[in-house]
């Protein structure tokens, strides 16, 4: 009964931090926007009717993830109707990878196709939906990549949200439900690793 009553605590802890995110997000993103000059205004609009790769590419914060579909070639693929849901790395996350390493996956198209597919579900799965699987899954749920990999996705002891990947290498959902087109962007703090 503990472990029941934890798991549910852990969930709706989640929730309130995941809400609560959005609205803080919300405040920062309509504080900028009061900011911004008239002409960046419009924007926001064109967003949703982007596909994932347009939405990626217009986002400064994934600008080296959306290169790198270009460098592997899936712009095509992303370009269908999909849905997808994209577990986007942002661009700290990316100036982690040491520049050698980084180099030696812009040159391997194969091995950064795989690496980025690892980061893509087939379906659409908004926050929403997440929390729902987590409540459902007792604080934990798995995805399918769209090559087929697990992710295992799970509430920390801070009540974030996080994905695992099969080596046990740890991500953070930093940012939730960027919308597009063909499917929704989140992003993650840091890259996952396929087997």
């Amino acid at each position: 009964m503990n472990m029941k009553k934890s798991v549910l605590i852990a969930v709706a802890s989640l929730t309130i931090g995941l809400f609560s995110t959005n609205a803080f997000a919300q405040t920062q993103q309509q504080d900028t926007t009061k900011a911004a000059a008239p002409a960046t205004a419009p924007a926001a609009p064109s967003a949703a009717t982007s596909d994932v790769v347009g939405v990626l590419s217009s986002t400064t914060d994934f600008a080296p993830f959306a290169l790198a579909i270009k460098t592997a070639g899936l712009e095509p693929n992303l370009k269908t109707p999909g849905p997808f849901t994209v577990f986007a790395p942002n661009d700290v996350a990316f100036s982690k990878v040491p520049k050698p390493t980084m180099d030696d996956l812009m040159k391997d198209q194969g091995k950064l196709a795989k690496l980025l597919k690892y980061h893509i579900v087939s379906g659409k799965y908004t926050k929403t939906d997440i929390i729902k699987a987590l409540s459902a899954g007792k604080g934990k749920t798995t995805l399918k990549t769209i090559d087929g990999d697990t992710l295992t996705l799970s509430v920390n002891d801070k009540s974030n949200l996080q994905i695992a990947d099969a080596k046990g290498n740890v991500a953070l959902v930093i940012s939730f439900d960027t919308m597009a087109s063909n499917g929704v962007i989140h992003g993650l703090n840091g890259i996952l690793m396929p087997q």
